[in-house]
């Protein structure tokens, strides 16, 4: 048939063209609608979150927004201008994600809001972004999320789920998640607050395409579920931190795609299945601190992938494995605190980028590895406490990557090589305990990092060379119980960071250098059982209240006033040649008096009756005024009382008297200036009262009423008046020297009343300093300021913890018992909650009396009420965040449930530690310094306390981010250090 193309057309064929227009008309409309509801969603984001990243979301320049989005950083959009992902990362935003984003952009497939203040809990918008077509990946990681987890399983269409690093607290969302089919990563690491809870076995059947399952941290009991190595799509399992018991299920092993395992910090029984050997793709396991028994498989040890080997801090026993040393991917080998026994692997690092070497604590035998740095990699050789033998590999001293070079407490021999000593790199120098000789060389002086150079007890002789000055940063020295002769250098009065130095029982001779008193930092100074000779110089004294110690030498003449003062003649005892100028009292030790000049000792006669005249009038006049005074003040405390009884305790008790250092002052002049004008404070357990003494000096009196149960345990013989925690500060304070330490001078016990006598501090604690009224001017101070305060009350902690005989936690460290002088150097006071750790053997000595205070507290007494060195250190991070920031522990301006930890920890893991510093001090110059201690401040308080490090280790890294260099701290040492070790 032919068409007549003449003709005109059908009615139906305008039907279907006017349909066709309709359908294309309202199709833009709706799909302009579509654009202009975006737009609007991201203006609302814009609003919602402030940040100055936000301003780059400019919607002024056009009077169609639509066009601009899509361009915007942080938007992705398809080719029909739909957004399908909004990327924030790091954006240190803060705010609320607003209502209706779902419906808003229905293409979108990714939101990534990691590292960001994300406020008012898990956004409920979310839950509307339902399948079949919705978000696919979601990244609220490091968001400062808290509250509960909603139920989610709305949600169906996700793949990543990240909700790690935050506050989440109750219940699990375990049901929710396991409804979430199309998972293929979980990870909620570091939510402790989520209440005790299990996996359920329907995850099994239900997350067929989990790859990735991270859980650490978030308070998971029970054991370690056997159907788990049924999820065979894992490539990465870590379940670190938790509460998790029983043996390691051997079933892990049939999970042949797993590449990661990290089981460590849980309460993990039995042995190691050697079965595990069949995990042909793994690279890195770790099962360190845990209960483990039996011996380390080798056929794990095999493994062809395997790059980190970390059991470190079980009860493994045998060897280690011998085909280790074949391993071409091996970095990481740390299995220090077990019982393992044997050689080290000849050949290991041989053939690999061999990085970390951590055996220490065991019980190893044979040399150390000639060939651990064969490939220049390694920085770590940590192999404190062994039984090696044999001498220090030649080729150690040209691994100049090394940071950590420890190897005391072991039987090596041989001389030291001469580059040791001289690594650029190296932090800590540690040979103690060994028989190793040879000399220091002079080209120490190229440890441009070293901070601390120990080893006593070898053999190591020769000079101390002039050029260890040229190692600037050291903090610690001791080269004690060696060989070591000549003179002490001069040039070590250079050192000014220097907190340590000990060169007791050497051959040194000469005289003591005087420019020793330079060293303004210095906490330890001992000089004893050597062959010095000359007199000790006066200007050493102004080291004190510190530990001195020059005994045992050939010292002689007077020995300096201020020693006698602070009752250490012990410190000078064994210098047959020194003398004392006269006589304080009778009880001082049986030194002589120095012999009067020549021109004296021939006067007689007249003179001498004269001088003899003089002296007894001016006893009589000094007596007759100190009487007089005690009438005065005895007056004016009657006047003030207004006639209260002579036998009131303030005036007559009768005290028993404790003193820890030499006193001038007696118990009536400290009684009779307890009255009200004296008083400065109150506390929750007496009063504290400012006396000034008839010398002029000002001490501090703290009187606390006896309890009734201190007088029922006097009457009954249990401890005289003193209640608990008094005898705690007593005993404790009593035995210490240190000067960021309070002096505490004496104690008077009585039976109503007791009365501590310390050293008066006049800038009052830290607390009032950084928070009261207007910051009374001390928040105006220079960042070297409160750096030098934040070392000093390091210091002080690390004397407690570890160079005592036995460590002593104080369970109470915040800024208001940090006391300040009229220097502002800080002391640690307030011990009445103090606990000596007498471990007995037990390595985590701890106490088990819940103490301390909110906003300083760790947070394993959550769940724990065990009390360890490492929750000092939490609280001294609490402490050191103050003074960078500020900011009280508590603020209303960190929200809900958070703090200043989770504050800190949020901006520095977004990178914007700079937000946080103190306004006050917005126009230092030291900004990267105070941000190098906000992160010291936040390993500090990491919420798992094996990974915090030691006081010690705070001190050096510190010292490391000091102002007067503006050098960075050190951000060594990760999940798989130990404070006592690696860091």
């Amino acid at each position: 048939m032919v068409t007549n193309l003449s003709s005109p057309p059908s009615p139906i064929l305008f039907s279907c063209l006017a349909i066709l227009l309709i359908v294309v008309f309202v199709s833009g409309d709706v799909g302009a609608a579509a654009l202009d509801a975006q737009a609007t969603y991201l203006s609302q984001m814009k609003q919602e979150f402030t940040g100055p990243a936000m301003a780059g979301w400019d919607f002024s320049n056009s009077s169609s927004p639509a066009i601009n989005y899509c361009k915007f950083q942080g938007i992705t959009c398809d080719a029909a201008g739909n957004v399908t992902a909004i990327d924030v990362t790091s954006w240190r935003l803060s705010g609320r994600l607003p209502s209706g984003i779902c419906k808003s952009l229905p293409a979108l497939r990714e939101l990534r809001l990691a590292y960001n203040d994300i406020r008012g809990g898990f956004p409920a918008t979310l839950l509307n972004c339902t399948a079949p077509a919705s978000l696919e990946i979601l990244n609220l990681s490091f968001a400062g999320v808290s509250g509960a987890v909603p139920d989610i399983s709305p949600m169906t269409s996700l793949r990543v789920l990240d909700m790690s690093n935050n506050y989440f607290a109750g219940a699990f969302p375990a049901a929710a998640i396991a409804n979430l089919t199309n998972l293929e990563v979980i990870n909620l690491n570091e939510n402790p607050g989520f209440h005790d809870w299990r996996p359920p076995e329907s995850w099994l059947s239900r997350l067929k395409n989990l790859r990735i399952l991270i859980l650490s941290t978030t308070s998971m009991r029970g054991g370690i579920p056997a159907w788990i190595g049924n999820v065979t799509s894992l490539t990465d399992l870590e379940l670190s931190g938790n509460l998790l018991t029983g043996e390691i299920p051997a079933t892990i092993a049939r999970l042949h795609n797993l590449q990661l395992l990290e089981l460590y910090y849980n309460n993990l029984t039995g042995v190691v299945p050697d079965e595990l050997g069949n995990l042909t793709m793994l690279t890195d396991i770790d099962l360190s601190e845990n209960r483990l028994t039996g011996v380390i498989p080798e056929s794990i040890c095999a493994l062809p992938r395997l790059r980190v080997l970390q059991m470190y801090t079980n009860k493994l026993t045998g060897v280690i494995p011998a085909v280790l040393g074949n391993s071409t991917q091996l970095r990481i080998l740390s299995v220090y605190r077990n019982q393992l026994t044997g050689e080290l692997p000849g050949d290991l690092g041989r053939y690999s980028g061999f990085n970390v070497l951590e055996v220490s604590e065991n019980q190893l035998t044979g040399p150390l590895p000639p060939f651990a740095c064969a490939n220049g990699e390694l920085q770590y050789i940590l192999v404190l406490s062994n039984l090696l033998t044999g001498a220090i590999p030649a080729s150690y001293a040209d691994c100049r990557p090394l940071l950590r070079f420890r190897v005391s407490n072991n039987h090596l021999d041989g001389d030291v090589p001469a580059g040791i000593f001289a690594l650029p790199h190296a932090s800590i120098i540690d040979l103690s305990f060994n028989h190793l000789t040879g000399p220091i060389p002079a080209t120490i002086a190229g440890a441009t990092n070293l901070t601390s150079l120990f080893a006593s007890n070898n053999r190591i002789s020769g000079v101390l060379p002039p050029e260890i000055a040229g190692a600037t940063t050291l903090v610690k020295i001791d080269l004690s119980n060696n060989q070591i002769g000549g003179s002490i250098p001069d040039s070590v009065g250079r050192l000014n960071r220097l907190n340590q130095l000990s060169l007791q029982e050497n051959r040194f001779n000469g005289s003591i250098p005087a420019t020793l008193a330079d060293l303004h930092s210095l906490n330890v100074l001992n000089l004893s059982y050597n062959a010095l000779a000359g007199e000790i110089p006066e200007s050493l004294c102004s080291l004190l209240p510190n530990s001195l110690d020059f005994s045992n030498n050939n010292l002689s003449g007077p020995v300096p006033l201020p020693l006698i003062r602070e009752g250490l003649l012990e410190s000078v005892a064994g210098n047959p040649a020194l003398c004392v100028a006269f006589r304080l009292n009778l009880t001082d030790p049986a030194l002589p008096l120095c012999p009067k000049p020549a021109r004296l000792r021939g006067m007689r006669g007249l003179a001498g009756s004269v001088w003899v005249v003089a002296v007894c009038a001016l006893v009589g006049v000094v007596a007759t005024l100190a009487l007089a005074r005690r009438w005065v003040l005895r007056s004016r405390h009657d006047a003030e009382h207004d006639g209260v009884a002579a036998s009131s305790p303030a005036s007559s008790s009768s005290y028993d008297v404790t003193s820890f250092h030499k006193l001038s002052f007696d118990q009536h002049e400290i009684v009779e200036a307890l009255i009200d004008k004296n008083i400065v404070g109150h506390g929750g357990s007496g009063t504290v009262y400012k006396i000034e003494l008839s010398n002029g000096e000002l001490v501090a009196v703290k009187k606390l009423w006896v309890s009734r149960r201190s007088k029922q345990e006097q009457n009954h013989g249990h401890g005289g008046c003193l209640d608990r925690e008094l005898r705690t500060e007593v005993e404790t304070l009593g035995s210490i020297r240190h000067k960021n330490i309070v002096k505490l001078y004496c104690c008077y016990s009585g039976a109503d009343s007791n009365l501590l006598v310390y050293e008066y501090m006049p800038n009052g604690n830290l607390w009032d300093a950084l928070h009261g009224a207007g910051g009374w001017g001390f928040g105006f101070l220079d960042w070297p300021t409160r750096h030098r305060v934040a070392i000093g009350v390091a210091q002080g902690l690390a004397y407690l913890h570890h160079d005592l005989l036995y460590s002593i936690v104080h369970r109470d460290i915040k800024s208001s018992n940090i006391l300040l002088d009229a220097d502002f150097e800080p002391k640690v006071a307030d011990f009445g909650i103090a606990k000596v750790l007498q471990a007995r053997g037990d390595r985590d000595a701890s106490t088990i009396t819940i103490a301390g205070t909110y906003g300083y507290l760790a947070p394993e007494y959550a769940y724990s009420s065990k009390a360890t060195t490492k929750c000092d250190v939490y609280s001294f991070g609490v402490v050191l965040m103050e003074l960078a920031t500020g900011k009280k522990p508590i603020e209303p301006e960190f929200g809900e449930t958070r703090d200043i930890v989770q504050w800190v920890s949020g901006k520095v893991a977004a990178g914007a530690e700079a937000e946080a510093l103190d306004k006050r001090l917005e126009w230092s110059p030291f900004k990267e310094e105070m941000v190098q201690a906000l992160r010291v401040a936040v390993r500090c308080t990491c919420s798992i306390p094996g990974l915090r490090p030691t006081m010690a280790d705070v001190v050096q890294m510190l010292a490391e981010a000091g102002p007067t260099t503006g050098r960075t701290a050190k951000d060594a040492g990760n999940k798989d250090s130990s404070g006592e070790h690696k860091l």
